[in-house]
């Protein structure tokens, strides 16, 4: 079926340059998608990543942006359609994480968090609804702590919960452009963002929660973005939960 196919659609990854998102951005190269690759401070990792497509044939561009603000978020989306024309696919990998327990998180850490992980998110949905072409895919990620009952990320998980809420509106609202709008929610991901939050022995539990006593791997998650672009783009309004049978107690 062509209609879901990525070659020579445009897709903007938000957080494209490093880690899950600098590997979606290259497989969605490889795809042949057109990719514009955002970046808030990695300009390094950026070129890097644009580079390495450009290398294998591809076609990418970087832009630099903080998606707190929402003139840097319509900015991201002007250059992919000044670029390439149009946006079919909009990928948000962006966020923060703090692991921090209540009595001792402040309001600026408070509105940080909730800043990248609600506000953030909320706007980049927003704009992609205004500039997708038909039968576009809004994916954006969440976290299995989601769906879980635990101590210190009250903040993190408070500041991505409200993204089912804000999927499952846009869902709604853009269902009649046939745009399918979801969260991917991973476990605890093999990344630098995440072991900065834990001690040896917390990390060594969280492993042991899943399948094969791992972490998520960010080669676990592409797969699933990747089929919700193309095969999968009847589903909408869901939160998928992909963390090897993850949970906490």
């Amino acid at each position: 079926m062509a209609e879901h196919m990525l070659k020579d659609k445009v897709a903007v990854i938000g957080g494209g340059e490093k880690n899950l998102g600098g590997l979606l951005s290259k497989a969605f190269a490889e795809a042949g998608a057109k990719v514009v690759v955002h970046y808030h401070t990695s300009q390094k990792e950026a070129e890097e990543t644009v580079r390495a497509i450009q290398d294998a044939g591809g076609q990418a561009v970087s832009v630099q942006g903080d998606l707190t603000d929402v003139a840097s978020t319509r900015q991201l989306f002007d250059t992919a359609v000044d670029t390439y024309g149009g946006v079919d696919v909009a990928v948000n990998t962006t966020g923060m994480v703090l692991r921090k327990p209540i009595l001792e998180t402040t309001e600026e850490e408070y509105d940080r968090m909730f800043g990248i992980n609600a506000k953030a998110a909320y706007f980049f949905i927003q704009e992609a609804g205004r500039r997708l072409e038909g039968h576009g895919k809004i994916i954006s990620l969440g976290t299995s702590l989601l769906a879980a009952f635990t101590d210190g990320y009250s903040t993190y998980a408070g500041g991505k919960a409200p993204l089912e809420h804000f999927t499952r509106a846009a869902a709604k609202e853009f269902a009649d452009r046939s745009i399918s709008v979801n969260v991917v929610a991973p476990g605890p991901m093999d990344t630098p963002f995440f072991y900065p939050q834990e001690t040896p022995e917390r990390v060594e539990f969280h492993k042991s929660q899943a399948m094969g006593n791992q972490l998520t791997h960010i080669e676990d998650i592409v797969p699933l973005i990747k089929f919700l672009a193309t095969e999968g783009s009847w589903i909408t309004g869901q939160t998928l939960f992909a963390n090897g049978g993850y949970t906490t107690r």
